[in-house]
Order: C-alpha cells, then sequence, then structure tokens
C-alpha cells in the first residue's frame, strides 16, 4: 500500500479528482457523467499524441513536429476527401497512418543516419511541414461544405454510449500498454533512454530504435490529423499551431523524464487528461485566458521539478545500495 501511493500515477489521478471536486462545490453539474465524458472526448486527440511523444522522449529525444505533421496529414486528406468523396473512409485513415509514418520516418532517418539532434531535426521539419500544407492548398481552408457527410460523420456517433472519438484513444492506449510492456521493442525504448551505451552491449540498435519511435509518433499523428479535421471540420496553415507544447506539457505532468527511460502509459493518458480537466474547469470559474496559459505552465514547471527530484532520489538510493554492497 506504501508503494502504491508513492506512484505519481496515483497522486495525478488524484490531483484531477481534487479540481472535480473543487469545481464542482462551485459549478454542481461539471461532475455530471455526461459533461466528464465530454472533457475524456475532447482530450481524446491529446491522449494520442502524448503516447507517440512519450516513446519518442523515453529514447533521450523529442518530436517538436508532431502538429505540423498532423496539420499536413488533415490537409491532404481533407483534400483528398473534397476531390474524391467516393474513397472509403477507412482507406482515408489508413492513408493519414501511412503518410504520417512516412513523415516520422523522414524525422527518424535525419537523426538516425546523419546524427542530427532530434530537437534540430524537428525544429526543422516542424517548419517544413507547416510550410508544406500552404503549399499544396494554396493558403486555402477546406471547410465543412467542401466534406462528404460520412467523412465528418464517421466520429460523431457512439458505441455502447461511448464516442467513437474515445474508443480511438481507447483502442490507442491499449495497442500502446502492449508495446511499452510485452514486446521487445518497448523494452528497448526503455534501455535507450536509461542508458544508451549499455544497450548497444546488449545487441540493441540505438539509432534503429529511435528511427520507430519517430515512426511510431508520427503515424499517431496521421491518425490524429484525420481526428482533428473530421472533428473541427476546417483543414487550413493554422491548425494545432503551437499544439506540440501541450503535447510535451501532457507527457511531463504524466511523469515522463525528459531525460529518457522513465514514463508509462497511464501516466501519459492522465498527464492528458489532467490538462483537460484544467482547460475546461477554468473557464467555469470564469478565469481568463491569460490566467490559463499562466496555469498551465506553472504545472509543467512543477511536474519538471517533481521529476528531477524524483530521479535524483532514485539516483541517490542505488548509491547508497553499493555502498552498502561495497
Amino acid at each position: 500500500m506504501t508503494r502504491l501511493f508513492k506512484t505519481r500515477e496515483l497522486w495525478l489521478a488524484l490531483a484531477i479528482l481534487a479540481v472535480i471536486v473543487l469545481v464542482t462545490f462551485r459549478f454542481p453539474r461539471f461532475a455530471q457523467p455526461g459533461n466528464l465524458l465530454t472533457i475524456v472526448n475532447d482530450t481524446s486527440i491529446l491522449m494520442m499524441l502524448a503516447l507517440g511523444q512519450m516513446v519518442v522522449i523515453l529514447t533521450r529525444s523529442i518530436d517538436l513536429s508532431m502538429a505540423s505533421n498532423l496539420a499536413l496529414t488533415g490537409m491532404i486528406v481533407a483534400m483528398a476527401n473534397a476531390a474524391f468523396p467516393f474513397i472509403p473512409i477507412p482507406l482515408l485513415i489508413a492513408g493519414c497512418v501511412v503518410v504520417g509514418a512516412a513523415l516520422g520516418a523522414f524525422n527518424g532517418m535525419l537523426v538516425w543516419k546523419l546524427d542530427i539532434p532530434p530537437i534540430v531535426v524537428t525544429l526543422g521539419t516542424l517548419t517544413i511541414f507547416r510550410g508544406l500544407v500552404f503549399v499544396i492548398s494554396g493558403g486555402a481552408w477546406v471547410n465543412a461544405a467542401q466534406m462528404s457527410p460520412d467523412f465528418i460523420a464517421l466520429q460523431r456517433g457512439a458505441l455502447l454510449g461511448l464516442p467513437i472519438l474515445s474508443w480511438f484513444a481507447v483502442i490507442v492506449a491499449i495497442l500502446f500498454f502492449v508495446l511499452m510492456t510485452r514486446t521487445p521493442l518497448g523494452r528497448s525504448f526503455y534501455a535507450i533512454g536509461v542508458n544508451p551505451t549499455a544497450s548497444v552491449y546488449t545487441g540493441i540498435n540505438v539509432g534503429r530504435t529511435k528511427f520507430l519511435a519517430f515512426v511510431i509518433s508520427g503515424a499517431v499523428s496521421g491518425l490524429c490529423g484525420y481526428l482533428w479535421i473530421s472533428r473541427y471540420v476546417i483543414a487550413s496553415v493554422e491548425v494545432a499551431s503551437g499544439y506540440e507544447l501541450t503535447i510535451i506539457a501532457a507527457c511531463v505532468i504524466g511523469g515522463v523524464s525528459i531525460a529518457g527511460g522513465i514514463g508509462t502509459v497511464a501516466g501519459a493518458l492522465l498527464g492528458a487528461l489532467f490538462l483537460g480537466v484544467v482547460n475546461n474547469a477554468l473557464p467555469v470559474i470564469g478565469v481568463s485566458p491569460f490566467w490559463q496559459m499562466a496555469i498551465s505552465g506553472a504545472a509543467i514547471l512543477i511536474a519538471v521539478v517533481l521529476n528531477a527530484r524524483g530521479e535524483t532520489r532514485k539516483g541517490r538510493i542505488i548509491l547508497k545500495k553499493a555502498e552498502a554492497a561495497a
């Protein structure tokens, strides 16, 4: 039980619950199941993107181009649907995933083969992908009137009382849980984050593994490209502008260490949900958008400090055990 109360995920879940309770004292309707389900559904895309980012961060890398990847794949699928409305929606979604994975592979190849720092690579491709959105669209928007009814309607339905968009998040979360806990590739992500040099001696190809991490984050971005556009029924250059910082914030708040090697699927999901609850709660209690940004930033700084202290504490314990053994 003591160990349970030391887990980051439990404390984050309690923090989310505390925010809900505090807001409910002023606005009782906030805690109604329907409203909470809406918050979860609104946060579903962020949850999926946080999982994709988590995999990259675990390998001591970072992907700043996820939001631009989302915007580009979203524009491509919106234009394809507008021009060829007879294309089946599952095929369009599969195309988004493939295009997104290809963009992620481009990032991964530059990191792997040219040994360029990930932050430099993705900072560059962030601008490139965003620029390509403008190039292929000519600066024009694709709006609801140009999209087919099926394109818009898919995720607006429900299954067993749960919105389809939320089902996408559930399926992606399950796939990531299996990947990170039941496969050699998932264990390799953690191993590289903990000690890249030692990972080489265990037979792990560090460069190839980082490449696959970027492919996965790209594929998730591609999937979310369709989900974002079909949900907000607008494709433009400004789609998800600046959202990459929110994605990273969800990971950091969820306990994913920027230094790599530490993080869980549950933590990333809860980090995204925490931001979703806070962003929905602050307007309800009359907090201005400027304060919302400040509070979100403060939450990120606190999370980074807690992560750093936790990692330092773990390191000291290891050293003490080593000294005792000697």
